[in-house]
C-alpha cells in the first residue's frame, strides 16, 4: 500500500497506463518540464519524452483538435485542460466532433481519448478558475463523464478512462487534490467498474447524493447530523454519463429521502436530471420532494466570497433538515 495524495493518484494511473501501453499520450499547456500547474503530470516527460508527454501552445482549441486526429489515428491521447473555465475555447471540438464521431461514422470511428479537467473552487483562485461546468458535457450526447473524489479512485479511474475506447471527460476537484489515502498500486485491477457509484457510507433517515469535492463534504454532514441521532446514507455517484441509478436509487429507495449536493449552480444543473429521474423511477418511496444542495445561480464569484457560494455542511445539514420536515 502507498499513501498518494489525490493528485498524486492520478499521476501513478497515468505512469502505469502509460507504461502499459506505447499509444498512451499526454498533451496540455505546461504539462511536460513544468509538470501541470498541480503538478499531475509532474516526472512524465522525464521517463518518457518529448514525443509522448507534449507541452502545448496556450491554444485548448488546438489541443483538443490534436488529441482528436491522434486517436484516430490509433493512439490514446489524455489531454489536460488548465483550469475548467479554459475549456470553452475547444467547446465545439468536444461537442461538435468528440462527442458526434461514433454516431456519425456508424459506429465505425472510435475516439479512444481522455480530457482531463481540474474542476470546482475552494482554492481562493481568480474568475475561470473555479467552476463546476459538468452540466455542458452531460447534455452532449455521445461523452463518457466522470468525477473522482479520492486518491484510491483517482488512480483507477484514470486508467479506466485511457482504457475506454469511448471519449471520457474526467473531472478532478483540484481542492482535495492534496487530500492523501492509501491506494494498492500492486493490484492488477480496479474493485469496481468505471461508472460505478459506491456508497461510502451507510445510513437510514436520508440519502446524500454526491459526487467529486462534494462527497468529503457530505461524510462531514453525515458525522455531524449523527451526533444528533440523524442516520445519513452517502452515495458516491463516480460516474455521472452513465449514471449508476441502481445503485443511487436502491438507496433513496431505502431511506426514503434524497438530498442531491453538488457546487454547480441550481438551474438547469445535474441535481435537476437526477431529482427528475428519482421522481419517476422512487415516487412511491419517497417520503419527500428530492431536495437540491447547490451553488447559487450566479457567475461564480471573487474568492473572497466563495465561502458564501459553495455549500458547506451547514447548507447540505438545512437540506436534510427540509426533507425531513415533510
Amino acid at each position: 500500500m502507498t499513501r498518494l495524495t489525490l493528485a498524486k493518484g492520478i499521476t501513478a494511473g497515468l505512469r502505469r497506463a502509460m507504461e502499459d501501453d506505447p499509444k498512451v499520450l499526454v498533451m496540455g499547456e505546461d504539462v511536460g518540464r513544468l509538470g501541470g500547474v498541480f503538478r499531475v503530470t509532474e516526472g512524465l516527460q522525464k521517463d518518457f519524452g518529448e514525443d509522448r508527454v507534449i507541452d502545448t501552445p496556450l491554444a485548448e482549441s488546438g489541443i483538443v483538435g490534436t488529441a482528436i486526429g491522434l486517436a484516430l489515428r490509433g493512439y490514446r491521447p489524455v489531454v489536460e485542460i488548465q483550469f475548467d473555465g479554459f475549456v470553452y475555447p475547444a467547446f465545439d471540438h468536444i461537442t461538435s466532433q468528440v462527442a458526434k464521431m461514433y454516431a456519425r461514422s456508424l459506429g465505425k470511428v472510435r475516439l479512444p481519448m481522455v480530457i482531463r479537467i481540474p474542476c470546482g473552487g475552494g482554492i481562493g483562485a481568480v474568475e475561470h478558475h473555479s467552476e463546476s461546468n459538468e452540466a455542458y458535457f452531460l447534455h452532449s450526447a455521445g461523452l463518457k463523464i466522470v468525477a473522482c473524489s479520492n486518491a484510491e479512485d483517482s488512480y483507477w479511474m484514470i486508467q479506466q478512462a485511457i482504457a475506454t475506447d469511448d471519449p471520457v471527460i474526467f473531472f478532478e476537484p483540484k481542492r482535495r487534490y492534496h487530500e492523501r489515502m492509501e491506494v494498492d498500486e500492486t493490484a492488477t485491477a480496479a474493485s469496481r467498474s468505471l461508472y460505478e457509484a459506491v456508497v461510502v457510507r451507510e445510513g437510514t433517515d436520508a440519502t446524500l447524493a454526491c459526487y467529486g469535492p462534494m462527497v468529503k463534504t457530505c461524510l462531514q454532514a453525515a458525522e455531524a447530523a449523527a451526533t444528533e441521532g440523524r442516520s445519513l446514507e452517502v452515495v458516491d455517484l463516480r460516474g455521472l454519463n452513465p449514471l449508476d441509478t441502481e445503485t443511487l436509487f436502491a438507496s433513496a429507495k431505502k431511506t426514503g429521502r434524497l438530498v442531491v449536493v453538488h457546487e454547480a449552480s441550481s438551474f438547469m444543473g445535474f441535481g435537476a436530471e437526477i431529482a427528475a429521474q428519482a421522481m419517476t423511477e422512487c415516487f412511491y418511496h419517497l417520503e419527500a420532494p428530492v431536495i437540491r444542495v447547490t451553488g447559487y445561480s450566479i457567475p461564480y464569484p471573487p474568492s473572497k466570497l466563495e465561502e458564501d457560494f459553495l455549500p458547506d455542511l451547514d447548507r447540505v445539514l438545512d437540506g436534510v433538515d427540509r426533507a425531513l420536515a415533510y
